[in-house]
C-alpha cells in the first residue's frame, strides 16, 4: 500500500465516484481504478460496491476510510 493509492481511495470514497475521484487528483480514470483493485487484492475485501456509474462504500471501505484519512493527515504532518 503507497500514498498515493490511500489517496486515490479517499478521493474516490469522497466522490463516490471513480472518474471524479480521478479528475480530483489528475489521473485517469483507468490509473484510479487500478488503483482501488490494488488495494482490494492486497487485502482480500471489496472496499467498494459498484452501483450502476457510482461506487459506494462496503463496511470494510468505511472503517478503511477513516484509517486512509488519518494515515494520510500523519503523513502531511511529518512533511511540515
Amino acid at each position: 500500500m503507497t500514498l498515493e493509492q490511500l489517496r486515490i481511495f479517499v478521493a474516490v470514497a469522497l466522490r463516490e465516484h471513480v472518474t471524479q475521484g480521478a479528475r480530483d487528483l489528475n489521473l485517469t480514470q483507468s490509473a484510479t481504478s487500478a488503483a482501488i483493485a490494488a488495494l482490494e487484492a492486497r487485502y482480500a475485501t471489496r472496499l467498494f460496491d459498484r452501483v450502476g456509474r457510482r461506487v459506494v462504500l462496503t463496511e470494510a471501505g468505511r472503517l478503511f476510510l477513516v484509517e486512509a484519512r488519518a494515515v494520510l493527515a500523519r503523513a502531511a504532518e511529518a512533511e511540515t
